[in-house]
């Protein structure tokens, strides 16, 4: 029997609200993230790495950025029709944008019809994880079900966050019930103390996948949503199954960060995601060489550390520093620095993300904050020190203390 043909949807165009002012200027799959990568660099090298060779990223909001990242990143050879390919709004159902994910893909059927794949795994762009896709494919294939949701086991009282899914009681590889971020969640019958939430990856029967978005995009009360309305579709009548990441095994994964995932869709979880890859046993390790997240290779020289004019060295301890950046008796502290950062002499720089292109200069001090691209902290000026301060400024200040600076800002 021919293997089945399969094809990839990474859906791309959200606008991301919540992680403003960093999506001030570009999608959210865009954000920079560890350094060297993009949000969608971790979905595309997951569906890469799985073996899939036919991908499209749906893309919309503030696309540009997103658009030449993909396209200058993610070039395959083009031999045995493998492609990468950014597929922006093209208003093929008339003059509108799309309103929802599964009303990007109803807007794009064409690329179905065009491929005519037997399965389509659909994914989100801005989760950090590993996954193993073709482990999930050989399950969906297995239940003979026509939709499978990826799922990780959370604690029970984050339940609230997440699209939670109740199991089958008869059969716990089909969902009895999805309850959007429920506030009285049922524990899983195996573990009273945890919940099975939704990834937001899912692989569909490609012949169902059309069916349901052509009936959702005919109804008044849809909101058009993959996760709101075609997985309750599916629930409803019996035909969604549910994949335990606990199943998937990743090569080169530990125990550490086997089944790790994280959703940053708001300030807070993208700053603790940094710090989860910054300590010497990291919670998600970029370095696993069996399962790479691929980005682009930036023609960057080296990181440089160098004495500065008191012949100070600096310090550096639980940080990431990204190519071509240049630190010169600066003290660098639990923090990632994009490429070409440089922090001067006397400056700090503490539990921080700085992007791109960044300038602290000397006796600057950046605390608990994160820095886009381009963003000048003047001699002797600091950020996230005075949250008073940066509020005048008119810098955003999280509930828990964490201070952005917008992209090209010059802090004095």
């Amino acid at each position: 029997m021919a293997s089945p043909k399969i094809f990839g949807i990474v859906l791309a165009g959200g606008e991301g609200k919540r992680l403003m002012p960093l999506t001030a200027d570009r999608a959210k799959p865009a954000v920079p993230f560890g350094g060297g990568y993009r949000l969608i660099d971790f979905a595309l090298s997951n569906l890469i790495n799985s073996g899939l060779r036919q991908i499209v990223v749906l893309t919309q909001y503030k696309s540009h950025s997103l658009d030449r990242h993909v396209s200058q990143t993610w070039r395959l050879s083009g031999l045995l029709d493998a492609y990468v390919a950014s597929v922006p709004a093209q208003q093929r159902l008339g003059k509108r944008w799309f309103s929802g994910s599964a009303d990007a893909i109803l807007q794009s059927l064409n690329l179905l019809r065009d491929e005519k794949p037997d399965i389509v795994v659909v994914v989100g762009a801005d989760h950090v994880y590993r996954m193993d896709f073709s482990q999930m494919i050989d399950a969906h294939i297995e239940s003979g079900l026509g939709l499978t949701v990826a799922a990780i086991r959370q604690p029970i009282a984050l339940a609230n966050q997440f699209g939670v899914i109740e199991l089958d009681a008869n059969d716990p590889n089909r969902i009895a019930a999805f309850h959007e971020k429920p506030e009285k969640p049922v524990g899983l019958a195996d573990s009273p103390g945890e919940v099975l939430a939704s990834m937001g990856n899912y692989v569909f029967d490609a012949d169902v996948l059309i069916d349901a978005v052509i009936r959702d995009g005919e109804r008044s009360d849809s909101n058009h949503d993959m996760g709101g309305d075609i997985v309750p579709d599916f629930v409803s009548r019996g035909l969604a199954g549910v994949y335990d990441l606990n199943r998937n095994n990743v090569p080169g994964s530990t125990d550490r960060d086997r089944f790790y995932w994280r959703d940053v869709g708001t300030i807070e979880s993208f700053f603790d995601a940094h710090q989860d890859l910054i300590s010497a046993l990291p919670v998600f390790n970029l370095y696993n060489r069996e399962w790479p997240i691929f980005s682009q290779q930036l023609n960057s020289p080296p990181a440089k550390f160098v004495r500065d004019a008191r012949g100070y060295l600096g310090t550096m301890i639980d940080s990431i520093v990204s190519l071509g950046s240049l630190l010169s008796g600066a003290h660098i502290e639990r923090s990632v620095l994009g490429p070409w950062t440089v922090v001067e002499s006397g400056a700090m720089v503490v539990d921080s993300v700085v992007f791109e292109r960044a300038r602290i200069m000397p006796n600057a001090v950046v605390r608990k904050a994160i820095l886009d691209k381009e963003v000048v902290v003047e001699a002797g000026a600091s950020v996230g020190v005075d949250h008073d301060a940066d509020r005048a400024r008119g810098f955003t200040v999280t509930e828990t203390g964490i201070t952005v600076v917008g992209k090209g800002v010059i802090v004095s």
